[in-house]
């Protein structure tokens, strides 16, 4: 039987595992075109308290959240992509199910650490961000921005030392490596490996949205941890 072998992964693939996975990518896909904009908030106490999976992108400014957000959902403006990042000061939720009916929430939160932004305003997101991640009773999964050429910043670290308790816990954690493309693919293992000892027990992919690189395992994972198998 011929195999195909992925070689970001230990395991070989058959070709009807292959068929099965691009199958169910498919799905997820699908699922993701369905988010609508719900609604937005300056601050926690102004979100609405709901009982639906919520899965939480989070990242430094310019590390391509928004990117990362419109490939996954095919649509080129869900979240908005400002040409001066760290503008946006919002957050921001997006239902998503089929037919009307929600069944998960993306969040959408500010982007930290831009230089243009004034003090007070990065401190006071910061304190947003972590009540948010902290408190957020419905919050299943948090999915981190990482740009590999630069590596995980300080900001990214304390992020996960706030997050660490609830990923004990049983939180879904992913680490999306953003603009894959600028690597070369040595590189991109490279950072890939060094990325899966930071993450402390996180998933890690590549993600290139010009190359269309990790689209399908991004959306495949948020999928399966949105509807998990009972």
């Amino acid at each position: 039987m011929t195999t195909i072998t992925n070689p970001t992964a230990s395991a070989t693939l058959t070709p009807a595992t292959a068929v099965d996975k691009k199958s169910e990518a498919t799905v997820a896909l699908g699922w993701l075109h369905t988010a609508k904009f719900l609604t937005t908030a300056p601050q926690l106490h102004f979100l609405p308290e709901l009982d639906l999976p919520e899965i939480a992108f989070v990242g430094r400014s310019n590390a391509g959240k928004s990117t990362c957000i419109n490939t996954l959902t095919q649509q080129k403006q869900l979240a908005f992509a400002s040409k001066r990042p760290g503008r946006t000061q919002h957050i921001n939720l997006f239902a998503l199910g089929k037919q009307g009916v929600h069944d998960a929430i993306l969040t959408d939160l500010p982007g930290y650490g831009y230089a243009a932004v004034p003090k007070s305003d990065k401190i006071r997101w910061q304190q947003v961000m972590a009540n948010y991640l902290v408190t957020r009773e419905n919050l299943k999964a948090i999915v981190l921005m990482c740009d590999p050429r630069h590596g995980m910043t300080e900001l990214d670290e304390i992020l996960l030392d706030i997050v660490r308790p609830r990923v004990e816990e049983g939180l879904k954690f992913l680490v999306v490596l953003t603009k894959a493309d600028k690597l070369t693919r040595v590189e991109q293992l490279k950072a890939l490996s060094i990325m899966k000892l930071q993450a402390g027990g996180g998933e890690v992919r590549l993600f290139s949205a010009p190359k269309r690189q990790g689209i399908d395992e991004v959306a495949t994972l948020l999928y399966q941890w949105a509807h998990p198998k009972t």
